[in-house]
């Protein structure tokens, strides 16, 4: 991935195209199929691939103990077979929720596979999966490695948002992303409350970060504030000549 001081990095013409199928295959698969059973199905397929180097198929052989350990990883490639903490949640839609789990999981798998640090990949790859997932993604969004996504279908990242690694982005009371905001590395973000005095009864409270907002690293922005246009939260460094 060879680059000038002055260009941005880029992998060759030949990966380039293969990645670029690759991604317009899956959201091609996900337009046309949004049935929970078909897109786990889907999902399966491709993590079998990206985890094992080998097409779904065969029979496991379940009753060997010296195979437990693949058989666990198998059956955990697929999103049937695996449960989320969202779904625990009393508040979570379960019909939205089932069309968006096998997304999610492939979401996370991905980011967990060994191509997950590749860049280039991952910002497309997760901007495609945002179109079936969140109630709404802008163009020119970019979502980096490792951020964690709760219900997904609250969630709207306006043009040109810019979500760095390993931020959470809680939406279960929903949140709304502004155009042209930047969220820190490990950021949080909260749309729900706790009580004090009893930790399960919780109130859902709608955050809404306004455009050009500036959400610095490790920042929490809770449930309910508002970030106005341009606003800074949290600490950065001080501009130094």
């Amino acid at each position: 991935m060879a680059h000038t001081p002055s260009s941005i990095p880029h992998p060759s013409p030949e990966a380039e195209e293969v990645y670029r199928r690759w991604i317009q295959f899956l959201d091609d698969e996900f337009t046309r199929h949004q049935a929970p059973e078909v897109r786990s199905e889907i999902v399966r397929d491709q993590l079998y691939q990206l985890y094992l180097g080998r097409p779904h198929g065969g029979k496991l052989n379940l009753t060997l103990t010296s195979e437990l350990p693949g058989n666990v990883l198998s059956l955990s490639l697929d999103p049937e077979n695996v449960t989320l903490e969202a779904e625990h949640f009393p508040d979570v839609d379960p019909d939205k929720f089932a069309m968006r789990k096998p997304l999610l999981w492939f979401w996370q798998m991905f980011d967990r596979s060994p191509i997950g640090t590749n860049h280039w990949l991952g910002i497309r790859f997760r901007s495609m999966l945002g179109r079936h997932i969140f109630a709404r993604i802008g163009a020119g969004v970019k979502i980096h490695h490792g951020v964690d996504i709760t219900f997904g279908y609250n969630l709207i990242l306006e043009e040109g948002v810019n979500v760095r690694q390993r931020a959470l982005l809680n939406d279960r009371g929903g949140i709304t992303v502004g155009k042209g905001t930047v969220i820190g590395s490990f950021a949080r973000v909260y749309s729900h409350t706790h009580a004090p005095a009893n930790f399960d009864r919780v109130t859902l409270v709608p955050t809404i970060i306004g455009p050009g907002a500036r959400i610095a690293s490790h920042a929490i922005v809770l449930a309910g504030q508002n970030v106005a246009a341009g606003q800074a939260v949290g600490s950065f460094p001080s501009d130094r000549d």
